[in-house]
């Protein structure tokens, strides 16, 4: 084992050169430049919650005048509107509330979606991939706001994607697809860290944690990591306990210690359907 990981599966890694190999799949992952950076999801959520209100907010003057003092000048760079309250909805193409995100859950997730489908840890329910606002109808009022859900069973191994009216509260379209495989969801991501410590091929990664900060690696609150899926059809070879990867959620991850150096887990590969981890070479 220990020679087919030659040594341990990804020796440490300074800064972001391990985010620059690899295939293509993994170039869309955008690293931090230096140890630590980006290590706080929370941040990133803020920033991307920072993001949607500057959006909702540029383009929408109710009092014509310009500015938010009313002076006519531009407001200050890195202000934003404040966050709607917990019931407001938007209209037309503003980013979608935090209400209607909770609306457009509970409309999705029938009792029957719940009881029938699995998610990444094989609990009952299905695994949310996320909610998007849906493309308006032409002629109908701003005020019709539509969301599309996607999520994944892995009692089926089946995208399912709802288009569903925020204002009529019904579940308008229905599509189920199998081999479709949009980006992993961070709990996915999560699942499959949780995986690889329970594995044989974990050896590595938490050797090389141990070495970098001499202490033990048991969660995967330990780690910072991202990473997405594996497409067989970007790699060289495939070995053969990945040939269903495509059909079954297959994900890459990197990894690395918070606020320290890198870990390259690279060349383990989860399989989340079948809950397997694959060393590739």
């Amino acid at each position: 084992m220990r020679e087919l990981m030659r040594r341990h599966l990804g020796k440490l890694v300074a800064g972001a050169a391990v985010a620059v190999t690899g295939t293509a799949a993994m170039v869309a992952i955008t690293l931090p430049g230096t140890a630590g950076a980006d290590d706080n999801a929370d941040g990133r959520r803020a920033a991307a919650g920072s993001a949607r209100e500057a959006g909702r907010d540029a383009g929408s003057d109710p009092a014509g005048q310009g500015g938010r003092d009313g002076s006519g000048a531009p407001p200050p760079p890195g202000t934003f509107a404040a966050a709607p309250a917990d019931g407001e909805v938007g209209t037309g193409s503003d980013p979608l509330t935090d209400g209607e995100l909770r609306r457009a859950d509970q409309i999705a997730f029938t009792p029957d979606a719940r009881t029938a489908a699995r998610d990444v840890e094989g609990q009952r329910g299905p695994q949310r991939l996320g909610v998007n606002l849906a493309d308006p109808v032409e002629g109908e009022a701003a005020t019709v706001r539509r969301a599309d859900v996607s999520y994944y069973d892995y009692g089926t191994d089946r995208l399912i994607t709802k288009t569903v009216n925020l204002t009529t509260g019904k579940v308008e379209r229905t599509g189920s697809q199998s081999g479709v495989q949009p980006s992993a969801h961070r709990d996915e991501l999560r699942e499959a860290v949780e995986l690889i410590l329970a594995s044989p091929l974990g050896k590595g990664l938490k050797q090389d944690y141990q070495d970098a900060t001499d202490k033990p690696l048991t969660t995967p609150d330990q780690l910072w990591f991202n990473g997405d899926i594996y497409r067989t059809y970007r790699e060289k070879n495939v070995p053969d306990q990945l040939a269903k990867c495509g059909e079954h959620r297959c994900v890459r991850l990197v990894t690395k210690v918070k606020n320290g150096p890198w870990i390259n887990a690279r060349s383990l590969i989860v399989d989340l359907s079948a809950r397997t981890v694959v060393h590739v070479g």
